[in-house]
């Protein structure tokens, strides 16, 4: 009788959610409708945002993933959800990506909290800050980069003359390396150090699993907190890399330790990330693991950015062509007054897909109408994905196909649905740092003419669609097909 009973309360359950939710009117595939173990199960396995590509295919612009959650592809919908009267609140899966128990400056729900945290930083994330303070920095570290890549171009040619065969050089490596520098030699006022063990040839920088472990939360993302809690401890006690990610976590520990425990509070003079924090009532504890957030999300976001971009580069020689003419014609001006060059960072961000899933908020309480004419009733969870939005061929025609020159006369509608960084009050705090960044980095590499006679490897750069990408074999690769002088 019991058995019944529950099964007979599971059928009323989900004949409720396909016929009479309030969210019943919005199509969607029938599994997803039913149950959020659709949604899940397309995440982890990190094929989500392609899936969702194509069912918006089908289905139109706003569809039902999950039995109160909804995808939407109309850029017009951005404004509403992201940015009027500051945005919708995060969704609570969010709080999945705290660290060490605090909520950081990304994942952290409540706004007034939030704020705190974010006044005490946000100085040192303006352009003018940036330009005065972290130019020197980003630039010498641009440099021992450029000066790395060079070097792994010259062994692999040295090979290849020797006989016995051109080796691939893997991108991603150094410019997670480079990622890693920039954003601690500015904001922390110490340069980690990834870049020479990246020269030093060590067998896996030393921040890497660190980076990994983070992304691959992403697999977990929209679990309810206990779930995800319960499968990502599961998840890391049984890891084959176990020893290994513990000891990178280790090393960062230990950076972070350093540089917070050194700061003077009472020094003024001081402008770092840390003693920013230190000095707006943030506890030490705490310090460390924002301070850790910034590491990984620097690190992982900007290392994927770049070596896109100069894969595409490679993959492209009459654009690398454009651009090289570009800036020996400019040999003094600002990279970021450049248009093609410009372009080319753009549309790199464009197609990079570094973050390429859906940003969910939550309808507030008045209920939300969609520019499309669809009503959400409060507390559905609804989000816009990057990669449906870049990959529009209304927006973006030939979507798949790296075209800076797409960017020299935008249209509307491309400078709204570019959306690299998100959008709004909640948009990523270091957007500023991280474009400045990509701007030295492929100015420095061009100008050193590095990337010349460089072939990209494979098609294309295969991604698993978690909320941070993982790159499938963890390397984005080149070669070079003849010598350069």
């Amino acid at each position: 009788m019991k058995l019944c009973k529950q099964m007979a309360g599971w059928v009323v359950y989900l004949l409720y959610n396909i016929l009479f939710h309030p969210l019943s009117h919005i199509p969607g595939p029938l599994l997803a409708r039913l149950s959020s173990i659709y949604l899940y199960y397309i995440t982890y396995v990190g094929h989500e945002a392609r899936i969702l590509h194509r069912l918006h295919k089908v289905y139109g612009s706003v569809i039902r993933i999950a039995p109160n959650e909804v995808s939407v592809s109309d850029g017009r919908a951005l404004k509403v959800v992201y940015t009027d009267a500051g945005g919708m609140r995060k969704a609570n899966c969010y709080q999945n990506f705290d660290i060490d128990g605090f909520p950081s400056i990304f994942s952290e729900l409540d706004k007034e909290k939030r704020a705190v945290r974010a006044r005490s930083v946000t100085g040192l994330f303006s352009t003018s800050a940036i330009r005065k303070d972290g130019e020197g920095v980003i630039r010498e570290v641009a440099k021992k980069w450029v000066a790395s890549t060079k070097e792994k171009r010259d062994a692999s040619l040295k090979k290849g003359r020797g006989g016995k065969g051109r080796e691939s050089v893997d991108l991603l490596r150094g410019a997670r390396a480079f990622a890693l520098d920039a954003v601690t030699g500015y904001l922390f006022g110490t340069v980690y150090g990834a870049l020479q063990e990246d020269i030093e040839k060590k067998d896996r920088l030393s921040a890497g699993l660190f980076v990994d472990s983070f992304v691959a939360v992403g697999r977990f993302f929209y679990l309810p907190k206990w779930a995800f809690t319960f499968l990502e401890s599961l998840s890391a006690n049984f890891a084959e890399n176990k020893v290994r990610v513990e000891k990178s976590m280790e090393n960062v520990d230990e950076f972070v330790t350093r540089i917070v425990e050194q700061v003077d509070v009472d020094d003024l003079e001081e402008n770092t990330y840390q003693a920013r924090m230190l000095r707006a009532k943030i506890s030490k504890k705490e310090t460390k693991a924002q301070c850790k957030d910034l590491m990984f999300a620097g690190t992982d976001s900007t290392g994927m950015n770049l070596a896109t971009i100069c894969w595409y580069l490679s993959e492209n020689p009459e654009k690398y062509t454009r651009l090289r003419t570009e800036l020996i014609s400019n040999p003094s001006s600002d990279p970021q007054t450049l248009p093609y060059l410009s372009g080319i960072i753009k549309e790199g961000l464009r197609l990079s897909m570094a973050n390429p899933t859906r940003m969910p908020r939550v309808v507030s309480s008045s209920g939300l109408t969609l520019p499309s004419g669809q009503y959400l009733p409060p507390s559905t969870i609804i989000g816009l994905q990057p990669y449906s939005l870049h990959l529009n061929p209304a927006v973006f025609p030939t979507p798949e196909e790296f075209m800076p020159e797409r960017w020299l006369d935008p249209t509307p509608e491309m400078l709204r649905d570019h959306i690299p960084f998100g959008l709004g009050s909640r948009a990523c705090i270091a957007r500023n740092l991280a474009t400045v960044e990509l701007f030295f980095a492929v100015e420095g590499i061009m100008r050193a003419d590095v990337l010349e006679g460089a072939k990209a490897v494979g098609e294309k750069i295969e991604i698993l669609e978690w909320f941070n990408s993982r790159v499938v074999g963890e390397r984005v690769e080149i070669e070079w097909l003849e010598k350069t002088e």
